[in-house]
């Protein structure tokens, strides 16, 4: 009787506010080394490197700590699913024909220990951000993929991470505040779902915050992975209890039951 584990964010590559990469990634392994023990099955919920673009004989350099890390749990018999998210979307069959771990690119509805979870990175779901989902349909498009993978890639992971931090900048501190039920979209995509959709939770990363969030409904919730460039929080969910966790972090905060708030 294993747990299950979901995390999202981890944008290795990018040094936040002198959290390095390198930091970064130890640290999400030693996370690793520490659920192995009880993990039944883990979720990667996106955006775990800050871009990743996979040539058809290249990959980006780096990540080595982690990879070899999943490549250890998956020869443990521990099943590990990926999502791509909005910075790593450019993902391909490296982790399936190497690693053994599933890449998913849409949404999906999984029963989990007998709840329902609907699971997905987050973005480009909820009724505004037309600006980005258009962006979205031309990252996705597989001629611009092709055009893209004819630059060296010196230029073409160059460019990729200048536009990344660049949009990251911009965002600044704003992307970890919460905004409100009345402004957070994926509360919005949320509350329209649960009129057509029976699960349990909803599971996303994404908006970079640990958030709790019980519907209108009364039942369903909304839970937020949150992210690892500052708080380092997790999903643990043991059949019964579904609870959000922060790893070597006493101070991590998560915003609950905004609903009722």
């Amino acid at each position: 009787m294993g747990k299950v584990y979901f995390a999202s964010d981890f944008h290795l590559g990018a040094d936040v506010d002198g959290d390095s990469s390198k930091e970064r990634e130890k640290r999400i392994c030693r996370w690793l080394d520490e659920i192995k023990q009880d993990a039944e099955h883990i979720y990667i919920v996106g955006d775990i490197f800050d871009f990743w673009f996979e040539y058809r004989h290249v990959v980006p350099k780096g990540f080595i700590r982690l990879q070899a890390k999943f490549l250890e749990l998956r020869d443990m018999g521990i099943p590990i699913d990926f999502f791509i998210g909005n910075h790593d979307m450019w993902m391909f069959d490296y982790f399936e024909k190497e690693l053994g771990i599933p890449v998913h690119r849409k949404p999906i509805i999984r029963e989990i220990k007998g709840k329902r979870f609907f699971i997905a990175h987050g973005d480009g779901l909820g009724p505004e951000d037309f600006g980005y989902k258009m962006i979205k349909k031309v990252f996705a498009n597989k001629l611009c993929q092709w055009l893209f993978g004819w630059l060296h890639p010196d230029i073409g992971i160059s460019l990729a991470n200048f536009w990344s931090g660049t949009s990251r900048k911009k965002q600044g501190k704003a992307q970890f505040k919460y905004t409100g039920k009345d402004k957070e979209w994926l509360i919005a995509y949320c509350e329209r779902k649960i009129k057509s959709l029976d699960v349990d939770f909803f599971l996303f990363g994404h908006r970079h915050i640990p958030i709790d969030y019980r519907l209108s409904d009364g039942k369903t919730r909304y839970i937020n992975a949150g992210e690892w460039m500052f708080s380092n929080s997790y999903v643990e969910f043991d059949g019964e209890n579904l609870q959000i966790r922060f790893f070597e972090n006493e101070n991590g905060t998560i915003i609950q039951d905004a609903h009722d708030a």
